[in-house]
């Protein structure tokens, strides 16, 4: 009775074991006595995912593929972006600065070279003005020799014009430069000729011949002297040439 049942069971796991092979590969099988049609539904769902992805693919695609960058590589391009940004921003006011200096500087360039001109023009004025007294001057003392003046009234007009020529020069910053009783200075002074003296006047400035003068620092003309030698330098001098 045990057997019987033992041989029974085996047969119908064989059975089942038969059932299954050519399901599971997607054949069809045909039991004794009906045709049944089975599908391999793992190729279906495979086909369908496909499908799916496809789809999915088209869809993304078409709407636009999805960043796959991280998300601090975006808040790093941004924050570039955005310095680049400011970066340009400042180069434009830099720009526009340096255009606004370059034009207030030209114009002060132009207000003081114009300043500087008024001014020697001013100065220049100043100085010919100054001269008028001196043209009047010599204009009477001219009538007056005309008119049979007097030799003291003539001599006297010349001394005004040479006080006020003076003054003219004052006026403009120019100084006589000392020279009779002086040293013998070749920085100021031009020698002319010599005069024999005694030893405690060697090489001091004996007579002038002409005035020097200087403004400030500049020595606009030397004056002409005459320049005192002791007799025995005079001598040797003499024979040494």
């Amino acid at each position: 009775m045990v057997s019987f049942r033992k041989n029974r069971n085996k047969n119908e796991v064989e059975e089942m074991v038969g059932a299954e092979e050519p399901r599971a590969e997607g054949r069809e099988y045909e039991p004794e006595g009906e045709r049944i049609r089975v599908t391999d539904r793992r190729r279906v769902r495979a086909d369908e995912e496909g499908g799916d992805a496809g789809a999915r693919e088209d869809g993304a695609a078409s709407s636009g593929a999805p960043s796959l960058k991280p998300t601090y590589v975006e808040e790093l391009e941004a924050r570039t972006r955005a310095a680049e940004q400011l970066a340009r921003e400042v180069q434009a006011r830099f720009e526009q600065v340096r255009a606004e200096l370059r034009r207030e500087t030209d114009e002060l360039r132009q207000r003081l070279s114009r300043n500087a001109d008024e001014r020697a023009q001013r100065e220049k004025a100043n100085f010919v003005a100054a001269l008028l007294p001196v043209i009047d001057n010599l204009q009477r003392a001219v009538e007056a020799a005309e008119g049979g003046g007097s030799k003291e009234s003539l001599l006297d007009g010349l001394r005004g014009t040479i006080s006020g020529f003076e003054a003219a020069l004052a006026q403009a910053g120019a100084e006589p430069v000392e020279a009779t009783g002086q040293r013998f200075d070749p920085e100021l002074h031009e020698a002319v000729d010599t005069a024999e003296v005694d030893a405690e006047r060697d090489g001091t400035v004996t007579a002038q011949y002409g005035r020097g003068y200087r403004m400030g620092n500049q020595l606009l003309r030397p004056a002409r002297v005459q320049v005192g030698r002791a007799r025995g330098v005079a001598d040797a001098q003499a024979a040494s040439e």
